[in-house]
């Protein structure tokens, strides 16, 4: 990672509200994230198919110079469903850069991540996702790029609804390899607060295809 962007792509951690079970504001938290969430799809969706793909290809540029050098580093990337942007081009930069890829699988009810390169067959399973077979290896990735449905500049994301990015951040920390986590979005879906539970993972960063944001 060059000098510039190292000391922006940091965690941060902090500020997260307490939202038990047995919490009432539990269900007005969610009812936010989900206003916030179909807000954010909305925007995202109202973008002409020629806009997301231009700024998608400009993420191999951009997302290339944000996370620096990355030889030898396993990253994990994500086959874009909807209208996500795409990160195809960003991967395949990265592994030209030397960069190690493995894509997210959901397996038993949770997200874990399979080696990956291109050419390898994918296999479609539900959600629309297209994820490898079982017999690629399983990996901890030490750079997460993260899709989203909105984020603010504090690090908070709104995913869709599953938790499955959660629990996988999660678990490699408990496991005492936390990876960087880098959301990628499209500028529009930028929210000026997103709520954040004691389970929800922030973002060291977003690159969106305007700017590199980092943490608030």
């Amino acid at each position: 990672m060059t000098d510039s962007n190292a000391s922006r792509f940091t965690g941060q951690s902090g500020g997260l509200r307490d939202a038990s079970a047995a919490d009432p504001e539990v269900d007005r938290i969610r009812a936010e994230k989900g206003m916030i969430r179909q807000a954010g799809l909305a925007r995202r969706d109202a973008l002409s198919p020629e806009a997301r793909m231009a700024a998608s290809k400009g993420f191999a540029a951009s997302g290339s110079a944000a996370l620096g050098d990355v030889r030898g580093l396993l990253i994990s990337g994500f086959w874009p469903i909807r209208t996500e942007l795409d990160p195809r081009w960003l991967m395949q930069e990265l592994a030209a850069n030397g960069a190690k890829l493995a894509l997210p699988c959901i397996e038993k009810g949770a997200l874990v991540f399979r080696q990956f390169a291109f050419g390898d067959r994918l296999q479609r399973v539900g959600f629309g996702l297209s994820q490898p077979s079982t017999e690629a290896a399983l990996v901890a990735p030490d750079i997460m790029l993260v899709p989203l449905a909105a984020f603010d500049r504090k690090g908070g994301r709104i995913g869709y609804g599953k938790g499955y990015y959660d629990g996988a951040i999660g678990r490699q920390k408990e496991a005492g390899k936390p990876p960087r986590t880098l959301g990628l979005a499209f500028a529009c879906q930028e929210m000026e607060s997103v709520p954040v539970e004691l389970h929800d993972q922030r973002l060291h960063a977003v690159l969106t295809e305007r700017e590199l944001i980092p943490p608030g």
